[in-house]
Parts: structure tokens; C-alpha cells; sequence
């Protein structure tokens, strides 16, 4: 991804990588900011969970479908918008891999550290979403949390350290909560410069017409 000129307008995007449609919403952003170089976009990942109340071990992917869905058709049909639009942005998510759905707050602890380390976030959500989606990984195991820090350029040893600790558990969550009373109540959802929402996962098409009008392009 090219990255943002100086004269960035930040957009804020609220997301969890358990959610498939915060992964397709992030392709077609991709490709916006793709077919548009000199995009005027910085980034900043923001943590907001599915399920807030997901158990710490998480639950059985099948179960959990089950509880949202009520059954195989419901399941079948909650998924089929999800893999068609998969399929067309050449993402191929295999959720027959997925064994367990987890509590993703120390996913969300690693992306806060890599907003703090700066320009590791999209790397790390993006390795989060293949990780889980396509390689049915347990984002809540701390050795794949540990990996996926490390491919991301951050001191992976220091992250282990920290993820046996509380550390900045309470920010998260706090930050999070805030998220919640300022109205953001589903992900994904996208804020440009602290003023204009826009939820659900945009075609790319969307993007560079804002980009498009942002930056005054013919």
C-alpha cells in the first residue's frame, strides 16, 4: 500500500479480525487506495469485538455459528453473501478450517502495540485476518501472536513478555467502550477526519470517489 503524502487526513477504521466483513471491507479499501497513489489517508486501527463477551478460551466455530444462526440453512445463508463477495475479491477465506472462534482482545492488544511502534497496523490486521479467515489459526494462541508480531517487523520476544502480563488491557477495553458511547455499534466502520462515519465493508468504487473528491481529481 503507498503510503499517505503528508498532508494526510487521518481515517480512523474500528474492526475486528474475526469479523469477514472487516476483512472484504479492508480489500476493497486496499484497492481503492491502490488505483489511487497519491491518496491523502493515514490510517489508524482502533479495537472493537464482535462479542465483548466471548469466554477467554473462546467458543467451537460450529457452536457459535449455531448460536447466532440457529442452524446449517441460517449458517448457509449468513455465509454466502460472505464467500461470494471472498471469491470475487480473490481473498478464498476457508472457514471449514476455523475450529474456534476466540476472544480477540489480545489480538487487539498487539495491534495497540503496533500503533504505538508506528506503521506496523495494517501489517499485523492483515497477517490477523489471513491468519484466522484462510488459515483457520487461533489469533488467541500467543505463539501466533508472537509470529504474526514478528513478521510484522515488531520485537516479537518483547510481545510474548507482554502478553503473559495485563499489559495495557484496561486501554483497550477502554478504548473500545469509548468507541461504543461515541455511536460506533458494528464493524467495520470507517471515520474520516474525526467527522463523517461511513459502516459496513464499501465497494472500492465508494473509496475512490471520496479519495476522488478529497483531493479535487477530475
Amino acid at each position: 500500500m503507498t503510503s499517505a503524502p503528508t498532508s494526510s487526513i487521518r481515517l480512523d477504521i474500528f474492526a475486528d479480525p474475526v469479523c469477514p466483513w472487516c476483512m472484504i471491507g479492508k480489500a476493497e479499501l486496499d484497492r481503492a487506495l491502490e488505483s489511487r497513489p497519491n491518496h491523502p489517508f493515514a490510517i489508524a486501527w482502533h479495537p472493537f469485538r464482535l462479542d465483548p463477551q466471548m469466554p477467554p478460551a473462546g467458543m467451537p466455530y460450529v457452536d457459535y455459528m449455531k448460536m447466532k444462526f440457529e442452524d446449517e440453512k441460517g449458517i448457509l445463508a449468513a455465509m454466502k453473501p460472505v464467500m461470494e463477495a471472498s471469491e470475487r475479491l480473490g481473498l478464498w477465506i476457508n472457514p471449514s478450517l476455523i475450529e474456534r472462534v476466540p476472544n480477540t482482545l489480545n489480538a487487539h492488544r498487539l495491534m495497540h502495540w503496533a500503533g504505538v511502534e508506528g506503521g506496523a497496523q495494517t501489517k499485523v490486521m492483515s497477517a490477523l485476518m489471513r491468519a484466522y479467515w484462510r488459515e483457520g489459526r487461533n489469533i488467541a494462541n500467543p505463539d501466533v501472536l508472537v509470529e504474526i508480531a514478528t513478521v510484522a517487523g515488531l520485537d516479537g520476544e518483547m510481545v510474548r513478555r507482554l502478553l503473559k502480563t495485563d499489559a495495557d488491557v484496561e486501554q483497550v477495553i477502554g478504548r473500545e467502550v469509548h468507541a461504543r458511547e461515541r455511536g460506533v455499534s458494528s464493524v467495520p466502520t470507517f471515520i474520516i477526519a474525526d467527522q463523517h462515519a461511513i459502516s459496513g465493508a464499501q465497494p472500492a468504487s465508494l473509496w475512490q470517489n471520496v479519495i476522488d473528491e478529497i483531493t479535487g481529481a477530475a
